[in-house]
This record gives C-alpha cells, structure tokens and sequence, in this order.
C-alpha cells in the first residue's frame, strides 16, 4: 500500500486551536494531493479535486495555498526535505573514520525513502507537472543544497580514487551555483570531484527509479539486494572497500 502521508513538522511552541486547525487541515490537504498523484500522476492534482475529496469549497482551500503552483512546492520541499534529512541520519550513525559505511548507509536510505514514498519520490525526481512554474532558485533550494553537499562530501572524503585525473575538468564545467557551493564547502577540491559526485548520484538513483517506476518487477525478486551489490560496488570504485 502506497505510504501518501507527507513529513510531520512539529511546531516549536504549542498552537492554539484555531493554529491546529489550520495546521491539521494543510496536513491533510497534502495527503490527498499525494495519493491523487499516486493514483493518477502529477496531472492528477488540482485544488478542485483536493476540495472535492475533503468536501471543501474551492474557495476556501485558496485560503491554504493561493495556486495549485503553491501547493506543489510546498509538497516538492517538504519531500525533498525529508529525504534528505533521512539519508544524513542514517550517514551520521557511522564514524567519519569509515567513509565506505556512511556511503552505502546514505545510499540505503535514499532507497528506503523512496520504496516508502513512490508519490514523493516522483514529485521530486520523476514526472514533470503539466504547466507548473518552478520557483526562482528551485522549489527546495535548502534540501538540494544540503543534498549536494552530502553527495560530495562522500566523494570528498574518498578523494582521489584510483585513477582519477584532477585535471580533466573545469568549473565552468559545471553549474556556477554548484560550483559555488562546493567552493565554499570543500576548499581544495578540484571540480573532477563533483563530476564524480554526480556520477555517483546517478549510480544511486538509476536503481531505485528502476524500481519506483516497477521495471524491476519482472526481472527480480529482491530489487535491495540488487541495490545493497550496486552499493558495495560503488565503494570499491571510489577505493572504499568493502
């Protein structure tokens, strides 16, 4: 069964009862429009449809979210958000002294999330909305940047792998708001480090899309075994181990 319920997000202090109100029904406005994508694709969620299914006026779910542009944002961040901060926990439960372990444990989660929110995951990576405008900067810029540096903080760590050419790239290879923040966070690390970086992301994300989308389903039983070997593989390529 498909897991539709967006990232609980707790609020600092406690709200008063109209506060929760407001808050329980945003909730709940994400949900359906999650599981209307995961019945019928992105083209499926609209804000008439979401106040059909909870018995709303359309005008007042334009109090919650002014476009349908909004909402998808809203619901494209706190995806990305989750994931990412899901995929850091489980890399930060191993030493920074065992980069193979954080490696594959980043990878693992990054899979996991996704098994459990298909909707989620194609929000974030997958089916494009038919007409939706992304927002200047991206509809997540902090989670994408958080995961950028995750990604290359796990190939900065295994710098140079065997055979790598520190040469074989330039920044302007790559774009200027990425390079930027590998700059910032990685000094010193030549721009092959983010292409391998992105490579990197690829093999981890080729799999899991593979399954997401069920073109697995016929050629395996067991998809995470699959995915566990892709990731062992992927250590000792970047000189890891085991």
């Amino acid at each position: 069964m498909t897991d539709t319920t967006p990232p609980a997000t707790a609020p600092t202090a406690a709200p008063t009862r109209r506060q929760q109100l407001r808050l329980d029904t945003t909730a709940e406005i994400k949900r359906v429009a999650l599981a209307l994508l995961a019945e019928g694709g992105p083209d499926a969620i609209s804000l008439r449809a979401i106040a059909r299914e909870m018995r709303m006026t359309a005008g007042a779910l334009y109090s919650y979210y002014a476009t349908r542009d909004d909402l998808i944002t809203a619901l494209t961040s706190d995806m990305y958000t989750a994931l990412v901060d899901r995929a850091e926990a489980a890399r930060d439960a191993h030493p920074t002294e065992a980069p193979a372990a954080r490696l594959r444990a980043w990878g693992e989660a990054f899979r996991a999330w996704a098994v459990d929110h298909p909707a989620g995951f194609r929000l974030v990576y997958g089916d494009p909305v038919r007409g939706y405008r992304v927002p200047e900067g991206g509809a997540a810029p902090e989670a994408a940047s958080r995961a950028c540096a995750g990604l290359t903080g796990l190939v900065a760590a295994a710098w140079p792998p065997p055979g790598a050419d520190a040469d074989e790239y330039a920044w302007d290879d790559f774009d200027p708001g990425l390079a930027n923040l590998v700059q910032e966070k990685f000094p010193g690390l030549p721009p092959a480090a983010v292409a391998l970086a992105l490579r990197v992301w690829g093999r981890m994300h080729g799999l899991v899309a593979l399954e997401v989308y069920g073109h697995l389903r016929s050629q395996t039983r067991d998809p995470a075994r699959l995915y566990r070997a892709e990731l062992r593989d992927l250590a000792r390529s970047l000189g890891l181990g085991d």
